[in-house]
């Protein structure tokens, strides 16, 4: 039987939507201190400037101009100031379960399912008497149209490691060194599962090179870092820090050369408490079944 011909034309164009999903974009921004706190407050450190009405509204243009699909976020103070920049209604917002100013977060675009797995809390590696707490892993499991899943574990690692040898005697590298133990079995776990998994967000550590910390995250899977061989365009240039790690069938899931950097169009100083000393990092992925 010979099917009419605006049936058949239609049939002829879904066969590549059922093939596999349109490609979504991923991304990871820190936005350094975004609290609704007030000035003053007992959780913030005297030298954080909390943003106004006009930061928001500023921010907010930049999170519609860089319009992720799925984006990571740390140094976010929950889902309230969250939802200014990326609303609720065009997004599921979770964030980590830490008693902390400066949580990891998940945005993630309706019509993409989400499930959040229990916190990697091994990330704080430091004792619980301690002053302050090291930030959580968020591990979370997406599901795209047409049954592609992503494992994503969204990080906020210890700072002040970031181009020193890992083997530094120094309290902030001994605190990465205890880190990169924590994510090795996580990743090795992903890599015996054969699923397709990422994790990024801000590592405070510049990878190129023959860099011990990728290196040993590198020896327990095979991972694609988007951020290789590149150097970040933010506020002038430097190295990157914040990074997106594929690994798994997601890594070739990368569409090739779409790893992109939103730079603000503000180049004064000043203005980098209003938006972040970060600009956020994203990149495009085909999802497959």
């Amino acid at each position: 039987m010979r099917l009419p011909r605006f049936l058949a034309v239609l049939l002829v164009w879904l066969v590549p939507v059922l093939a596999g999903a349109a490609p979504f974009k991923l991304s990871t921004w820190n936005l350094d201190w975004l609290t609704l706190r007030p000035q003053g407050d007992a959780a913030l450190p005297d030298d954080v400037t909390v943003r106004d009405a006009a930061d928001f509204a500023r921010l907010h243009w930049y999170a519609t101009a860089l319009n992720p699909d799925v984006v990571a976020v740390e140094e976010v103070d929950g889902p309230a100031p969250l939802a200014k920049l990326f609303p609720p209604s065009d997004y599921t917002l979770i964030f980590t379960h830490d008693d902390v100013v400066q949580r990891v977060g998940l945005a993630v675009r309706h019509g993409i399912g989400v499930r959040q797995n229990p916190d990697l809390r091994a990330l704080d590696v430091y004792p619980p008497e301690a002053r302050f707490q090291l930030r959580s892993g968020l591990d979370a499991t997406l599901t795209f149209p047409g049954g592609a899943r992503l494992r994503l574990l969204a990080v906020h690692l210890k700072t002040g490691c970031w181009d020193r040898k890992l083997s530094d005697r120094s309290r902030a590298c001994r605190a990465l060194r205890e880190q990169l133990r924590v994510l090795e079995p996580w990743i090795a776990a992903r890599e015996a599962e054969h699923v397709a998994f990422a994790v990024l967000g801000d590592f405070n550590r510049d990878m190129d090179g023959a860099d011990s910390f990728f290196a040993g995250l590198a020896a327990t899977a095979p991972l694609t870092r988007v951020t290789a061989g590149y150097a970040d365009p933010c506020w002038g240039g430097d190295r990157f820090i914040d990074h997106i790690l594929l690994g798994g069938p997601a890594r070739a899931w990368l569409v090739p050369d779409s790893m992109r950097v939103l730079v603000y169009k503000e180049t004064n100083p000043a203005l980098r408490d209003a938006l972040s000393d970060h600009c956020p990092v994203s990149v495009r992925l085909a999802p497959r079944p």
